[in-house]
């Protein structure tokens, strides 16, 4: 027998439709009923890809007894976190600030009016000496709310009074270089120099950081820059968190040294390092980036590639509820699949040991050095991700949601455009079609689809920064001016709806649903805030339509952020990133001409520029819609490339070696 859930779009509700539990989605009837019930509500938070979701589903949420117990006192409320950012946002504050800590699942228990009053994470079945058991919480605040529910009630109402106060982001200074160089030093002070990357276990992949490195490198020239950034990229890239067979990362390591993964694999996360290493190769040369670009690239395709054209939202990180089962491997499987020869070759090469790496003797794969044998290895590869093929697969969670395909449609044009791929900016094509078909109604975004049907859920400010980035990608990619257009139009709905009059931003429209507090987040998560998204969408736009107005709203953001740039940045990686832009000018270039050897070489030579926040479109001399190739007219009969920064350009050139120099130069 399903429960309410059974009508739901989202996977991971879904999930829990054959639950005995009473469950409701996240909506007004849930807390009416509580209200006329007088009950306390429970909001259980989490995503289709998280094992541990999993597992307090499988013991609690499917037992009988635990489903009675939380029938009979609480109104049920089962919350997509990836719907619904904005719940999970409020929540996770209010979790973070009672208990120190969060994470998914999340156990909310709130007021009838959805103001929390008491907090926690996973709990288990059976009582822990430092956590008691699920029943034991449920009874604790049954008889608290039969007993004290005025003091719980006013609980609820300090803790929200609390979670509503802004955090103080200091006086707004612009991202000065020395503010930057700044961040950058306190970076150097967290990054781990053996296994790279900031910090301990676990480790998750510092996308936005490894991109503000990057951009610092091109600005400082400085090898220990670079060097954080390549130290990193590689240890990731040859570890187990990196799928050594198919291409892809895994959402985070449980080690230091990137070796045991948390399996699930997340679109948000392939995107964004997809960027990071096709930028890394740009900057370094470096094969193995390439490579795993290329591949990264592929694994978006092949794997988190819809019908619809867009891009799902992950992979889970369990198999037939076991964590890993896809991955792992033993050396007597290699020698199963490959023979004696190879198998204990692979063994070598792969970093599989007898006693194993991971659990039950098995290990993940590494690829620690490259092997003097490409072709074996090629070989080697081919044949083990076949056999795993014919393994039990991870479930998939299929919908579309807006912010993440954005990163993705910005990432796969902008390699695409940088090695030439006409597939991959095609791809990037079709899932902006999607989301402009499908999740643009009315004049706003809708946060995500399945099956090409859209769900109910509004855009938050993360969907609109995201998917305009990916735009202007996109457009650049192309000279098609319907994105640079469509950009725009989001940019001017997150000036309405995103900025108070007092300048305030808020992650929430104006006219979206009123929950306990409006949330705003300026730190970055595993995706970059939603303020420093829309600040670097502002920045490209203002650089590609000539728009002044925009590229000032994004200093005015930026200046907001700069205490936590400085002081924190590893909060703040791309509102460094998106202030390294902005010295940079960003570096504007129009290749005009037609189509042909000299205009792609032009063109080439442009997007090969590491200058950071550049945007180059190559296209017709005053191709509509397309406001950097307007009155750039052929030179000579030639085409012509056309170098600017902050709105100040250059003499038109018209060979390669010119067109170098124009963009190491100041403009004159």
């Amino acid at each position: 027998m399903s429960n309410r859930l059974a009508g739901a779009t989202s996977p991971y509700l879904l999930q829990h439709a054959d639950n005995p539990v009473d469950w409701w989605e996240w909506g007004e009837e849930a807390f009416a009923e509580a209200r006329e019930r007088g009950v306390p509500v429970l909001v259980s938070v989490g995503y289709a890809a998280c094992h541990w979701c999993h597992v307090m589903a499988h013991e609690s949420f499917e037992d009988e007894e635990t489903a009675a117990q939380m029938n009979a006192g609480f109104v049920c409320v089962k919350v997509d976190r990836e719907e619904r950012p904005d719940v999970d946002s409020v929540y996770m504050t209010a979790t973070q600030a009672l208990t120190g800590h969060g994470g998914w699942p999340m156990t909310v228990f709130t007021t009838p009016d959805g103001a929390p009053f008491y907090c926690g994470t996973y709990f288990p079945p059976r009582p822990h000496p430092q956590m008691p058991a699920f029943r034991q919480v449920l009874s604790a605040v049954s008889e608290a709310w039969a007993t004290r529910r005025e003091e719980l009630e006013h609980a609820g109402t300090r803790i929200v009074e609390g979670i509503s106060s802004r955090l103080d982001l200091g006086t707004p200074t612009p991202l000065s270089a020395d503010l930057l160089d700044q961040a950058v030093a306190r970076l150097a002070d967290d990054a781990d120099r053996r296994h790279g990357g900031f910090g301990g276990a676990p480790k998750f992949p510092p996308s936005m950081l490894l991109e503000f490195l990057l951009r610092a490198h091109a600005r400082r020239g400085d090898q220990n820059t670079l060097g954080m950034a390549v130290h990193t990229a590689e240890a990731m890239a040859r570890g187990g968190i990196y799928d050594q067979l198919a291409g892809g990362f895994a959402r985070y390591a449980v080690d230091a040294g990137w070796v045991v993964p948390h399996f699930e694999k997340m679109l948000y996360d392939n995107a964004l390092l997809l960027r990071v290493y096709s930028h890394l190769w740009r900057a370094t040369g470096l094969d193995w980036a390439r490579r795993v670009a290329d591949e990264t690239a592929g694994f978006l395709l092949r794997d988190l590639g819809t019908p619809e054209g867009g891009f799902a939202s992950a992979l889970d990180a369990d198999t037939d509820g076991v964590e890993g089962l896809t991955y792992v491997w033993t050396p007597e499987q290699l020698v199963e699949v490959l023979g004696d020869d190879d198998g204990a070759w692979a063994a070598e090469v792969f970093t599989v040991t007898r006693s194993g790496t991971f659990e039950h003797g098995a290990s993940t794969l590494q690829l620690l050095r490259d092997p003097d044998d490409a072709d074996r290895l090629a070989r080697v590869r081919a044949a083990l991700a076949g056999a795993r093929s014919r393994r039990p697969q991870p479930a998939r969670d299929d919908k579309a949601v807006t912010a993440w395909n954005g990163l993705a449609i910005a990432a796969l044009a902008d390699h695409g455009a940088l090695t030439g791929d006409a597939e991959l900016v095609a791809a990037a094509r079709r899932a902006a079609e999607l989301l402009h078909d499908v999740h643009w109604v009315d004049g706003r975004l809708r946060r995500a689809s399945r099956d090409g049907a859209v769900g109910a859920h509004a855009g938050v400010l993360e969907d609109y920064g995201d998917l305009a980035e990916g735009l202007l990608a996109l457009h650049a990619a192309t000279a098609e001016g319907r994105w640079l257009s469509w950009a725009g139009e989001l940019l001017d709905v997150v000036a309405t709806q995103f900025v108070a009059a007092d300048g305030r931003w808020h992650d929430t429209a104006a006219d979206a649903e009123a929950l306990v507090h409006r949330p705003f987040d300026p730190a970055d998560g595993p995706t970059p805030a939603g303020i420093a998204a829309a600040a670097g969408a502002l920045v490209g736009y203002a650089a590609l339509a000539g728009a002044p107005d925009h590229r000032a709203r994004a200093e005015e953001a930026l200046a907001s952020l700069a205490r936590l740039v400085g002081q924190a940045p590893r909060a703040a990686g791309w509102a460094a990133a998106v202030g390294e832009a902005l010295l940079a000018g960003p570096l504007e270039v129009a290749v005009s001409g037609p189509a042909g050897a000299e205009r792609n070489a032009l063109a080439a030579a442009a997007r090969a520029s590491t200058s950071p926040g550049a945007v180059v479109v190559a296209g017709e001399p005053d191709e509509p819609g397309v406001p950097l190739l307007a009155q750039r007219p052929v030179v000579g009969g030639r085409p012509a490339a056309y170098v600017c920064r902050g709105f100040v350009c250059s003499a038109p050139v018209t060979d390669v070696s010119a067109l170098s120099a124009a963009m190491t130069g100041p403009a004159s």
